[in-house]
């Protein structure tokens, strides 16, 4: 029997575990479930669709993909009314009009001119393209939510067949599928078409434990006692009903910001004074503070 593929693995991964492993020697401490999501999309060339609330860590995912993979990370930045120009190729009209310009009084034949000007020199590569000509590349796609359903479409096409054609330059497909990661805040459902070529996973908040180690593999210098007292405090916000919980991204910012102010532990003053850090609407501040914020902090200060 022939050896299983492995993908798009790195060498020395052939677990889940391995990988989980490998990403927290990148400061990414991954949860079973995601270790296992980003293993099989990678071992089967697939895309990596993750979706869940901001700040979860789902762009980091793709940042430390690339760090682990040693790849390049091309970023497509989704938002309402993007189209296939900016995210696949656009020409570089400014510098094709110089072109026309300097050869409109020279001895060049005309068709040799145009295709001058629709060439490789005057053609600028959007991430779409950008990673179809580079291998190994990690391509984020982020915020899918947040395109409409014609550019959803176009996705498909385009991670269905890994290529594209450039009427002026021909088919260019790519050597090595790119690894994709695909993320969706859930602002909108996307598509089940896209959903369906895609390995899906959905990141949750971490608990507890799991939140304060990350905090500490990203914040070595701040107390053991404050990152827990933090991450407790966070845990509680969470379940506020506030407007925009925070995330992870979130409690790793307040922690800093903790830090920089140079405190070891939390009191109610401190946390009100910094809750800029971690919440931004004003509305879930004054609802934290209509809880009692000081009454949160002496149960996460009680509790770590």
């Amino acid at each position: 029997m022939s050896p299983a593929p492995t993908g798009l693995l790195p060498a020395g991964v052939e677990t889940p575990a391995d990988l989980r492993d490998r990403l927290a020697d990148l400061r990414y401490l991954a949860d079973d479930g995601l270790a296992i999501a980003a293993f099989l999309a990678l071992r089967l060339s697939r895309p990596l669709f993750l979706e869940g609330d901001p700040g979860v860590g789902k762009t980091e995912v793709a940042k430390t993909l690339a760090a682990l993979l040693d790849a390049p990370l091309l970023r497509l930045q989704c938002y309402e009314g993007i189209d296939s120009a900016e995210a696949l190729y656009d020409w570089d009209f400014p510098r094709q009009l110089l072109h026309l310009r300097a050869t409109e009084h020279a001895d060049v034949d005309a068709d040799e001119v145009m295709r001058a000007v629709y060439g490789e020199d005057f053609l600028l590569a959007r991430p779409l393209l950008a990673a179809l000509r580079t291998s190994p590349s990690v391509l984020l796609i982020d915020e899918v939510d947040r395109a409409d359903d014609e550019f959803e479409a176009f996705l498909l096409e385009v991670l269905s067949d890994w290529s594209v054609t450039i009427p002026e330059l021909g088919t260019i497909t790519a050597e090595h599928p790119p690894v994709v990661v695909i993320t969706s805040n859930r602002t909108r459902e996307v598509h089940d078409a896209l959903k369906r070529r895609c390995y899906y996973h959905w990141l949750d908040h971490p608990d507890l434990a799991r939140e304060t180690a990350i905090v500490r593999a990203r914040v070595p210098d701040a107390a053991g006692r404050l990152v827990e007292q933090v991450a407790r405090l966070t845990q509680a916000l969470r379940g506020a009903d506030l407007h925009k919980p925070p995330g992870v991204a979130e409690t790793i910012d307040w922690t800093e910001a903790l830090v920089a102010l140079g405190a070891t532990t939390l009191d109610a003053e401190l946390a009100t004074q910094t809750l800029g850090a971690v919440l931004k609407y004003r509305e879930d501040q004054e609802r934290a503070r209509s809880l009692d914020i000081g009454v949160m902090v002496q149960r996460a200060v009680a509790g770590a």
